[in-house]
């Protein structure tokens, strides 16, 4: 079998990318719910909140634990923590399906047998074969082996680009969800085989912390698309996900090369994830330039 993915550029982005105008308002730009981070990791709900916040996003709820509460507030205090309507979901990021608390799993669940489109990461993913909602799961190489192995699907050589792209079509196709496989070239494939390629990120971004920076900035854009979408009386499945979620992986590679290049002072140096999520503003702003 062999794929033949589109190779993601700063053009199409700007096909998914929405400017806000002098009639929107909070909601109308997208309202993300992020049950994120936990006790053990709070770090990773700041992260994804700051990304999604950063990407343009019109409001984010934050739904978690005490421990990253405290601290998402301290950081963006903007951020709004109590319930409330929403027009997508960020899951799993910075959590632990070992140790997750029964009403947490609960709540997650609820979310996947729901109608919004949802971004399972991390901690989520053990639930994502359940899930009927349109997602888009974001696995790195070892999450994605536990998950193709969950699901009875065979071992890839994780070194192999050509045998990456395959296996994230094949995993896409059974569980009817977009997958965002990550890595130094990021694959994107929807349950159709429609595959994307992006290799527009940096070797710096491999550090901690980025891909809750990813998860956040996907949550953004889906739910931007998504309250757009409902203005137009429309709904998302699983297969619209796809350029959004390759959209989203473009954005975070760029913002990598944009933070690299502030930390070497032209040249790229080394960085951490909030320099990510400090840095997409200027790679959204370069994805709408190239629209023009």
């Amino acid at each position: 079998m062999v794929v033949e993915a589109v190779s993601w550029t700063a053009a199409h982005v700007a096909n998914v990318l929405r400017a806000p105008t002098a009639s929107d308002d909070k909601y109308s730009r997208g309202v993300v719910g992020m049950r994120t981070g936990s006790d053990r990791y709070p770090g990773a709900a700041v992260l994804g909140v700051e990304a999604a916040w950063r990407t343009g996003i019109g409001m984010v709820r934050y739904l978690g634990a005490s421990a990253p509460t405290e601290l998402v507030l301290r950081r963006r205090p903007e951020t709004v923590t109590a319930d409330g309507r929403v027009q997508a979901w960020v899951l799993g990021s910075g959590m632990d399906a070992a140790t997750r608390e029964a009403h947490e799993t609960r709540a997650q669940r609820g979310i996947l047998t729901g109608t919004l489109p949802v971004v399972v990461d991390a901690g989520a993913l053990d639930l994502v074969a359940e899930a009927t909602a349109p997602c888009v799961i974001t696995p790195h190489a070892r999450e994605h082996a536990a998950l193709r192995a969950r699901i009875g699907l065979p071992a890839i050589d994780a070194r192999d680009e050509a045998a990456r792209a395959v296996a994230a079509a094949q995993t896409a196709s059974a569980l009817h969800a977009t997958v965002l496989l990550k890595g130094a070239v990021t694959i994107v494939a929807a349950p159709s085989g429609w595959t994307a390629r992006v290799d527009a990120a940096t070797p710096w971004l491999a550090t901690a912390g980025t891909g809750d920076v990813l998860a956040g900035i996907l949550g953004a854009l889906v739910a931007g698309a998504q309250a757009s979408r409902e203005r137009a009386g429309e709904g998302m499945d699983a297969e619209s996900l796809a350029p959004i979620a390759a959209s989203a992986a473009w954005l975070h590679g760029g913002a990598g090369v944009v933070a690299a290049r502030r930390a070497g002072a032209g040249k790229p140096g080394p960085i951490v994830a909030l320099d990510v999520a400090a840095a997409v503003p200027r790679a959204v702003a370069e994805a709408l330039a190239a629209a023009s």
